[in-house]
């Protein structure tokens, strides 16, 4: 059995030329990174403009296990199937953080024979953006301490200050620190944090920006706190504009802004571009790369982080919302297995072989597991656009379990329930799913969002919470009921509202599986990324830097005696 890093290692690459040629790119149109990756322009678009745009298709999925359920191996195996049949199609996806690389999850490069290759590259430090995104970031910390030691004009209140520092490892002893000891000279003594760097709100604004203008305008307001004042009426935001550091920031952002052109395992061309995380932030690749991608191509595939509760809510009301874009199709991955730990199945645990009851047919287990099939089918239909399952197959799963998918598929009013072969056979394992989703790509759709920007924050945070996740209602700690009439005063109202919560549950709970009801959403804190435009709302124990298991991916990854990278998976 080859591992995902040996097929990928013997990939059959392009020259990133050729994939940019097929596209109708020239080499003025690219900023070349070595003979396979290539940042491209972004006046790309205004050459591109008078021409139509192809269909969008969101790729997400049912709540996993936290083995992950082949969300990415889906997206890029469904786009290579649509080269297969005879579509031109291009792949949006972020680039992964080295938390998870090295932590628990592994690569996010996809696997098997549906991978994005350079798959060490794409998994590494690619072209930057991720040490660009953190330098910005920790650039504006600097600012605000260096701003507090020199006299404070700005009357900032330490107390308010929100910005932490970031570094892409998970690390969770960095998760609560004191700066600033040591004496006068060394800064004023504060409580602060780390944050891990894909939770920054500089990735967010990465992601949601439409070119250089704007991401200078989006960095200048970031609120990092509020002024100093008795009356909460009287506080007014402070923000990176204000420091004036926000100029510098975007010159250290001037590259990362250009998404990466890189390849397919079958050499269809993919864009590799932002990577905020889905359970903390908004979970979706980037504005900048679906727009151009959508100009020179019949069929874009991009891919929504986690579970349809997590990174497809945030994909339509937030990164639809912001681009415009309507999506034409939503293609929700599903795994037997999964749907077995939904219906009560043992735990599932990372590093640890999985129960029998997970590689044995037990239809009874499944039936009852496939509520959260149904569930997430329901609220992808909520937004008006066609919904295809894709059986992401695992060798132990049989013909009946499969069959039972595809008929509770179809009484959820999903178009089909088609099996995903890519991980063994590429593409050709992704044909049948492949005109199923342009099939449906066909059918009229009447996509609308959740809520509208005129609901206030309460309202935005209870229709996610009841519609989205079964709550019954919503319960607000002390601290998010200060934050709501704050930022309400603060005239925050009309943004979107970005639920960081487990993506292990359709609640805030991961111990609640299937399709939770009869429990209450709770609020711990609601906080305020006004660069990135949303506000974010903090449920349950959510917590914005991760911590290492005690055995870490990183123990198997090393360097052989040729040069070359071994244990990546």
């Amino acid at each position: 059995m080859h591992t995902d890093l040996d097929i990928a290692q013997a990939a059959k690459m392009k020259p990133i030329r050729e994939i940019a040629e097929s596209l109708g790119l020239v080499e003025d149109d690219l900023d070349l990174y070595g003979k396979y990756k290539a940042k491209v322009h972004l006046d790309v678009l205004d050459k591109l403009k008078g021409r139509p745009s192809g269909k969008y298709i969101d790729v997400t999925a049912i709540t996993p296990t936290p083995l992950g359920e082949g969300k990415t191996v889906t997206t890029v195996g469904l786009s290579q199937g649509l080269n297969a049949i005879g579509k031109k199609v291009i792949t949006c996806i972020r680039q992964p953080s080295q938390g998870p690389t090295f932590g628990i999850k592994g690569g996010a490069a996809g696997g098997g024979y549906a991978q994005v290759v350079p798959m060490e590259d794409f998994n590494l430090h690619l072209t930057g953006d991720i040490h660009a995104v953190g330098a910005a970031h920790n650039l504006l910390a600097a600012a605000i301490d260096a701003h507090l030691l020199h006299g404070n004009k700005l009357n900032i209140d330490p107390y308010s200050i929100n910005w932490n520092r970031v570094v892409d490892v998970s690390d969770r002893a960095l998760r609560n620190i004191v700066t600033g000891l040591g004496g006068k000279t060394n800064g004023v003594p504060r409580e602060t944090g780390y944050d891990i760097t894909v939770a920054s709100e500089v990735m967010a604004i990465l992601a949601l920006t439409s070119d250089l203008a704007d991401i200078r305008k989006r960095l200048g307001r970031i609120v990092i706190g509020t002024t100093a004042a008795r009356r909460r009426k009287d506080r007014k935001p402070v923000t990176a504009e204000d420091l004036q550091v926000a100029g510098a920031m975007t010159v250290l952002m001037k590259d990362a802004i250009m998404p990466t052109l890189m390849q397919t395992l079958e050499n269809t061309p993919a864009f590799v571009h932002a990577g905020p995380f889905a359970n903390i932030a908004h979970g979706n690749s980037s504005i900048i790369a679906d727009r151009i991608a959508l100009k020179l191509t019949d069929y874009v595939v991009t891919e929504s982080g986690f579970g349809a509760d997590c990174g497809m809510e945030k994909f339509f009301n937030i990164k639809c919302r912001v681009s415009g874009l309507v999506p034409d199709c939503v293609v929700l991955v599903a795994t037997v297995r999964a749907l077995k730990m939904h219906g009560g199945g043992p735990r599932v645990v990372p590093g640890k072989p999985l129960d029998p009851t997970y590689t044995h047919e037990n239809l009874t287990l499944l039936e009852k597991g496939c509520a959260n099939l149904t569930k997430h089918i329901q609220n992808a239909k909520l937004f008006g656009i066609p919904v295809v399952v894709a059986v992401n197959k695992f060798t132990a799963d049989t013909d009946a379990e499969i069959e039972l998918v595809r008929k509770k598929a179809l009484e959820a009013g999903a178009e089909g329930a088609f099996v995903s072969d890519v991980w063994a056979r590429g593409g050709e394992g992704g044909a049948a799913l492949a005109e199923a989703v342009a099939a449906a790509c066909e059918k009229p759709s009447d996509f609308k969002l959740l809520y509208p920007d005129a609901a206030s924050i309460k309202e935005k945070i209870e229709t996610i919470a009841t519609k989205i996740y079964g709550a019954d209602g919503v319960d607000y700690m002390p601290e998010a009921e200060a934050k709501v009439k704050l930022y309400t005063q603060l005239g925050y109202t009309d943004l979107p509202l970005c639920m960081a919560k487990t993506h292990l549950s359709l609640s805030h709970d991961p111990a609640l599986k299937g399709a939770p009801t009869n429990f209450r959403l709770p609020i711990r804190d609601i906080r305020a990324s006004v660069g990135a435009g949303f506000l974010y709302a903090l449920c349950g124990e959510m917590r914005t830097m991760p911590g290492l298991p005690s055995v870490p991916a990183f123990t198997k990854v090393d360097i052989d005696e040729t040069g070359k990278v071994v244990g990546l998976f």
